[in-house]
C-alpha cells in the first residue's frame, strides 16, 4: 500500500501522542482478556510510533506516549501487513537488536494489524509481556477480534473526517461560485481565491499564472507578496515545471511530494518550490489556454477524488472570472483613453483658481458620459447689451477674455455614452464660439437642434456657463439643461444652491427656449459644478446628497481646491458607485486686472 495514503488516513483518524479514551479502553480490554502487564494501541507515523491507547507502560514512556522507530515492533507489522507473534523477541533476528527490549522490557510480543477501509495498515494492537511466553490460541483469537473492533473504530473516525472534509469542500465550491463572480480585476480575483482556502488541511498556497507570449506569469497577491516568489514569478512555456507541463498538455498535473517533484522535473523547479517551502502541487489549466491555477502544500499531500473535483470546478469559475476581467479591462482601457482625451487641461486665468475631479464608476462598465470643460473665449464688445438687459460701458482698457465652463452627463454608462459625450462637448464648443455673445443658453439650444437631426441617443444633462471679468468683479452667466444645480460658496462659508434651470434635458425638441441666468461672484467665492454621481446614490435621496455636498463645500471650501476635491473623493468611499463623478471647482482669487498670484488650474483625478 502507498505510504502517502497510509499517512493521510492516520491524519484523518486524528490520533497522535495523546491519550484517547476510546483507544485506552481497547488497551485495557487486551490487558484483561489476554492477561498481560502492557498493552498498546500503537500507530506508526513517518518517524515515530505513538500510543493513543496504552496501559501498563513505565515512565518516561508512559508520559511521552511515543518512541522513536528504534524502539518499534509495530513497524514490522505495518511493513508486512501480517500479525507479529514472538515468544521471546531476543531470539529473533528481526527484533533482537531493538532498543525496545532493554528500555521497554518487551520480551514476549503479539501484535495484530490495525487497518483502514482501503487496507492501509496504520499500526498494531499489541500485547506485551516482560517474560518469555507461549501465546495460547484463544489469546491470539481474542487479540485478533479486539484488533478488528479497534480497526472499525478507526475507520469510523476516518469516515467522519472525510464526510466533514467533503462538506467543507462543497462549501468552498458554493462560496467560490459566488465570490469569484464578484471579482473586478485580476488582483481582486487572487485576493478572493486566497480567502476561499484556509485551515490545516487546505492548500497553504494558491496562485494564478496567466499565459503570455513567453509562457506563464504569476498574478501577484496584492496583500501577501513573498520575497521568495520572484524565483517562480515567470515560467517559460517549455520549462521543466509542473505548471508549464499542465499548460503545454492542457491537462491536470499533480505532484504528491518533493521526491516526485525531483524525479519528474528539473532542478530549477525543485529550487523554486524549496524557496517557498512547498512540497506538493496541483496544476489545473484554465479554459482556452488562458493560464494555470496552482494549489500547493507544504507537506506531501494525498489528492482525493472529491478534492480534485472541487479544485477542477473552482478552476472553471476562475476561467470565467479571468475571461470576464480581461474583457472588462480591455474595454476599460479603451474607454478610459477615450474619456481621458475628453477631459480638458484647465487653463490658467488671472484672478481665478481652478481644479477638477473625475472618478470612474465602480461598476464593471466603469466609464460613461460625464465630462467637464473650461476654455477662454474673446470678451464681448464694449457697449453691447449683457444678459439681464444691462449695458457694459467701454471704459479705457481692453477687456480680458471671458472663460467658458461646462459640465455634463450623457445618458448611459458605456463606451457609447463616452463617444457621444465627446461629440456633444465639441458641438457645444463650436456653438459657443459661433455665437457673437457667447450665450450659454444659445449654445445649448444649438445642441438641441443637432440632437434633432443626428442619431445621438437619448440626450443628457448639462450646465453651460460664462465668466466675464468686469472691472473689479466677475459675472457668472449660466444656463442649466436639467442638470444638478451649481453650488456657490460665498466668503464666510454660506453656500447658495443655484436652483435656476430649465427642466428640459439636453437634446430636447428644437424650438423650445432656454434661458440665461446671471450672478455676480465676489472675491474668495467658490463655484462648484458637478455631475449626479456625486450626490445620487442607491437607497438615498438626491436632495440628501446635495445637502451633504453643500455641507462639505461650506466646511472645507476655504482650503486649497485640490484638498477640497480629495475630501469629496473620500466622502464617496462608503457608497457602491454605479455612475461616474465629475466635479469642476473654481475660486475667485482677485480682480481680473490685479489678481492675487495663484498656481495654474489643476486637473485632479482619483480612483476609490
Amino acid at each position: 500500500m502507498d505510504e502517502l495514503g497510509r499517512l493521510e488516513a492516520l491524519r484523518l483518524a486524528g490520533l497522535t501522542a495523546a491519550a484517547d479514551p476510546g483507544m485506552d479502553r481497547f488497551a485495557r480490554l487486551v490487558a484483561r482478556l489476554v492477561r498481560v502487564p502492557v498493552s498498546l494501541v500503537s500507530l506508526l507515523e513517518a518517524d515515530r510510533q505513538v500510543f493513543p491507547g496504552m496501559t501498563g507502560l513505565e515512565e518516561p514512556w508512559a508520559g511521552q506516549r511515543e518512541t522513536p522507530l528504534s524502539h518499534s515492533f509495530c513497524q514490522h507489522v505495518v511493513a508486512s501487513g501480517e500479525p507479529l507473534v514472538l515468544d521471546d523477541s531476543r531470539l529473533y533476528r528481526l527484533t533482537c537488536a531493538s532498543l525496545a527490549i532493554p528500555d521497554l522490557r518487551v520480551i514476549a510480543y503479539a501484535g495484530m494489524p490495525l487497518t483502514d477501509a482501503d487496507g492501509h495498515v496504520l499500526g498494531s494492537l499489541c500485547a506485551i509481556d516482560h517474560e518469555p511466553r507461549k501465546w495460547a490460541e484463544d489469546e491470539l483469537r481474542d487479540l485478533r477480534d479486539l484488533a478488528e473492533a479497534c480497526s472499525v473504530e478507526l475507520r469510523l473516525r476516518i469516515a467522519t473526517q472525510q464526510i466533514r472534509r467533503d462538506r467543507d469542500q462543497a462549501d468552498v465550491l458554493l462560496r467560490a461560485s459566488v465570490e469569484l463572480a464578484r471579482s473586478r480585476e485580476l488582483s481582486d480575483l487572487v485576493r478572493r481565491l486566497h480567502r476561499l482556502f484556509g485551515g490545516p488541511v487546505e492548500p497553504s498556497y494558491v496562485t494564478l499564472l496567466l499565459a503570455d507570449e513567453r509562457g506563464l506569469s504569476r498574478v501577484a497577491h496584492p496583500d501577501d507578496a513573498r520575497p521568495a516568489e520572484g524565483a517562480v514569478d515567470h515560467v517559460e512555456r517549455d520549462a521543466d515545471f509542473p505548471s508549464a507541463q499542465a499548460m503545454r498538455e492542457q491537462r491536470t498535473v499533480f505532484v504528491p511530494d518533493r521526491a516526485a517533484l525531483a524525479d519528474g522535473y528539473g532542478p530549477e523547479a525543485v529550487h523554486g518550490f524549496d524557496s517557498l517551502g512547498l512540497s506538493s502541487v496541483l496544476c489545473v489549466p484554465l479554459a482556452r489556454g488562458r493560464g494555470v491555477l496552482m494549489w500547493c502544500w507544504v507537506d506531501a499531500h494525498v489528492l482525493t477524488v472529491t478534492e480534485e473535483a472541487v479544485f477542477t470546478a473552482v478552476a472553471g469559475y476562475v476561467s470565467q472570472a479571468v475571461e470576464r476581467t480581461l474583457f472588462v479591462e480591455n474595454r476599460l482601457s479603451t474607454a478610459e483613453q477615450l474619456q481621458s482625451a475628453m477631459l480638458t487641461a484647465l487653463p490658467a486665468v488671472p484672478g481665478l483658481e481652478m481644479a477638477a475631479l473625475y472618478l470612474p464608476a465602480a461598476d464593471q462598465d466603469m466609464v460613461g458620459g460625464d465630462w467637464y470643460d473650461a476654455y477662454p473665449v474673446p470678451a464681448g464688445a464694449c457697449g453691447t447689451t449683457e444678459p439681464g438687459g444691462t449695458t457694459e460701458p467701454c471704459g479705457t482698457g481692453v477687456r480680458q477674455p471671458a472663460l467658458i465652463l461646462s459640465i455634463g452627463d450623457i445618458i448611459g454608462h458605456d463606451i457609447g455614452a463616452a463617444a457621444v459625450m465627446g461629440q456633444v462637448r465639441s458641438m457645444l464648443r463650436q456653438a459657443t464660439l459661433g455665437d457673437p455673445g457667447h450665450s450659454p443658453a444659445a449654445a445649448l439650444a444649438a445642441v438641441d437642434s443637432t440632437f434633432a437631426v443626428l442619431p445621438l441617443g437619448p440626450g443628457g444633462t448639462a450646465v453651460h456657463a460664462r465668466l466675464d471679468p468686469l472691472g473689479d468683479r466677475w459675472r457668472l452667466t449660466w444656463s442649466n439643461a436639467g442638470h444638478t444645480p451649481p453650488l456657490l460658496r460665498l466668503p464666510g462659508g454660506r453656500v447658495s444652491v443655484l436652483e435656476e434651470h430649465d427642466l428640459l434635458l439636453l437634446g430636447s425638441p428644437a424650438g423650445l427656449s432656454r434661458r440665461d441666468h446671471v450672478r455676480e461672484l465676489p472675491q474668495d467665492s467658490v463655484l462648484m459644478l458637478y455631475t449626479d454621481g456625486l450626490v445620487e446614490h442607491r437607497d438615498s435621496d438626491i436632495d440628501d446628497g446635495i445637502a451633504q455636498a453643500v455641507s462639505l463645500l461650506s466646511t472645507y471650501g476655504d482650503g486649497s481646491l485640490p484638498q477640497f476635491l480629495e475630501v469629496l473623493s473620500r466622502s464617496l468611499e462608503g457608497f457602491a458607485r454605479s455612475d461616474d463623478v465629475a466635479v469642476l471647482a473654481l475660486r475667485v482669487t482677485g480682480p481680473p486686472e490685479n489678481p492675487v498670484p495663484r498656481p495654474p488650474g489643476r486637473h485632479y483625478s482619483a480612483r476609490l
